[in-house]
């Protein structure tokens, strides 16, 4: 399995967004977090976040390849397991269901991390600090906010046994301590 610096490496050559990059960085966080929590290999599933969007630049206009590009790009770097958690991020198009904890945690995670980094835009500094599971929760349910983001991905959280606002503190804590750092 690839290791986490030649992991880099791979997102550097292939994402060069800024925006894409925090959001990768931000997922393998999550990832790791959730690992922690759930007792499973914290190395593969911090993996399965940061390359999760490996070919995103290449298949933002062609998304039924999307997933299905980092399949190939990863094979033999990643096992089985991470790869299709990766293709399940994108089950819309790929056709794999996601069925296990890593598959749905990926999804989960990805559309949590949206969602910080959206409410953290509608704070007065705009910062992620100021974001509080009050106002997260608040911006979930609120179904005039964001109205082009899928809040079932988040709730597949509850599939893996973590309530939905665990879930959010569990990512909003996360996130904040990675920018601390």
């Amino acid at each position: 399995m690839i290791n986490r610096e030649e992991a880099f490496v791979l997102i550097r050559r292939y994402i060069k967004d800024p925006e894409l990059l925090r959001n990768s960085l931000s997922v393998e966080t999550l990832l790791r977090e959730l690992a922690k929590k759930l007792q499973k290999d914290e190395e593969l599933w911090g993996l399965v976040g940061l390359l999760h969007n490996l070919d995103y630049q290449y298949t933002s206009q062609e998304p039924a390849k999307r997933g299905s590009l980092s399949a190939q790009i990863l094979e033999g770097l990643l096992p089985e397991n991470g790869i299709n958690a990766i293709k399940a991020n994108n089950y819309m198009y790929t056709g794999r269901i996601p069925t296990t904890s890593l598959d749905k945690s990926l999804i989960a995670a990805d559309a949590a991390a949206g969602l910080i980094f959206a409410t953290a835009r509608t704070m007065p500094s705009r910062k992620i600090t100021e974001v509080d599971i009050k106002n997260l929760i608040s911006k979930f349910n609120d179904s005039n906010f964001a109205t082009g983001f899928n809040r079932s991905k988040i709730k597949l959280c509850i599939d893996i046994g973590i309530d939905i606002e665990v879930f959010l503190a569990l990512c909003l804590d996360a996130l904040k301590n990675l920018l601390e750092d």
